[in-house]
Formats: C-alpha cells, sequence, structure tokens
C-alpha cells in the first residue's frame, strides 16, 4: 500500500499534518476532525514506518502524528528517522499506551510532545497548535516528572525502566503485548539470537532473574492497571 495522499483541496495558508497510525478508522477519524480546521489539512496518510518515511518525501508535511505501536518498527524507532529526513518536522505522539513510560523516551527521539489517544478532540487540536507554536505539549503530570528530573531526587525514586535502551524498551512492550520471542524477532526484522540477548540485558539491568519474572514484569508495565492493582 503506497502513501494515501486525500483529496483535500490544496491551501497555501494551511498547516500539512501526516497521519501515521496502522488503523484505518482511527486515521479517518483524525483526518475528518483536522480537516474541519480552516487552518489545517491532511497531506498523507501512512500506516508504517516505511510509508511514513516516502509520505514525508512526497508531501513534506508541517507535522508528523505518529502513533507509537506501528506494525514492524515503532513509532519511537520512526520519530528519530524522521527528524534526520526533514530536521524541521514537528512531531507528536499520539498513542494509547502510559504516558509515564513513554513520553520522554518520545521527547528524546524528536518529538515535541505527547497525547493520549483517549483524550478528547478539543485536546489533540490543543497539543498540535501547541507544538506548531515551537511549545512542548505533555500533560501536567509529565510535565511535573520531567522538572523532577532536573532537580535533585533520592535514586530509589528512578524507574528502573530508564535504565533501558529504546531497543529494549521496545522489546520489552512487545514481551508485554504477549509476543514470543521469534514474533518479536520478525516484528523487529532482527534474529532470535538478537532478541535472546537484550531479552538478558533486560533481565539484568532490571534485576530479574528468570524469563518469566520479566514477563510479568513487562505486562505490568505495558497495562498501568496492573500495577494499581499490585
Amino acid at each position: 500500500m503506497a502513501p494515501r495522499k486525500p483529496s483535500t483541496p490544496k491551501a497555501a495558508t494551511q498547516t500539512k499534518i501526516l497521519i501515521v497510525d496502522d488503523h484505518p478508522m482511527m486515521r479517518e477519524g483524525l483526518r475528518s476532525m483536522i480537516n474541519r480546521q480552516p487552518d489545517m489539512r491532511v497531506c498523507g496518510e501512512a500506516e508504517n514506518a516505511a510509508q511514513a518515511m516516502s509520505a514525508v518525501q512526497q508531501f513534506a508535511p508541517d507535522l508528523a502524528l505518529v502513533d507509537i505501536t506501528l506494525p514492524g518498527k515503532s513509532g519511537l524507532e520512526l520519530a528519530k528517522d524522521l527528524k534526520v529526513m526533514l530536521p524541521q518536522l514537528v512531531i507528536l505522539a499520539i498513542s494509547m499506551h502510559d504516558e509515564s513510560l513513554y513520553a520522554e523516551r518520545m521527547l528524546r527521539a524528536g518529538a515535541s510532545g505527547y497525547i493520549a489517544k483517549q483524550q478528547p478532540p478539543e485536546e489533540l487540536l490543543k497539543a498540535i497548535r501547541q507544538v506548531l507554536d515551537k511549545r512542548v505539549y505533555v500533560s501536567k503530570e509529565v510535565s511535573e516528572s520531567l522538572l523532577r528530573r532536573f532537580s535533585w531526587q533520592p535514586r530509589g525514586d528512578v524507574s528502573p525502566t530508564k535504565l533501558l535502551t529504546d531497543r529494549e524498551f521496545e522489546i520489552m512492550r512487545l514481551i508485554g503485548e504477549g509476543k514470543a520471542p521469534r514474533e518479536i524477532a520478525r516484528q523487529l526484522h532482527l534474529s532470535p539470537k538478537t532478541i535472546a540477548v537484550h531479552a538478558a540485558n533486560i533481565r539484568h539491568k532490571l534485576n530479574l532473574k528468570t524469563t518469566a519474572q520479566l514477563i510479568r514484569f513487562a505486562v505490568q508495565h505495558e497495562d498501568p492497571r496492573n500495577r494499581a492493582r499490585d
């Protein structure tokens, strides 16, 4: 499937937005909402990282709405590639994942903001306009957490997941989704042996002794409701 260019008439004064999400209904909802705005239009759509890279070259968007969970390469890795290809591109991450785990990593990868898919449309529009205005958009809770990172805090307050590299963090996320090592290897285009090495490094950094402990930890961090029950 080639990057899809909507039939919306061009307008030089409108902000061009690229939607990167693998769910057609999600893209349709975002497209409808954005195209109703007089100052914005969807210039293209993509359902995976490869299509997104092609769409950026073809449409030269001002902003990319990037979902974190994509088939193959994740939105986290895609954000890094997009910033290399088009440094001036503004990236807003949009995801159903726990913001406290993903927002900081997406900001480090080059995104200007992070918003949960559960937020109402008016909040998403606010986020889009805020990052286009060269300001960072995150929730109040994440903003306070980031500020605390720049102030003194006891070492025990640092989440152990901060020790993981982005690749290790992505593998832990996929483990939390219930994917087997071979499935993860296929999705990330890596060898099963490489996945095993990463999994061993993750266990070491998180002080987990067994694969079963790693799976339980990953599942808990994939679904914040599980953490609330502990």
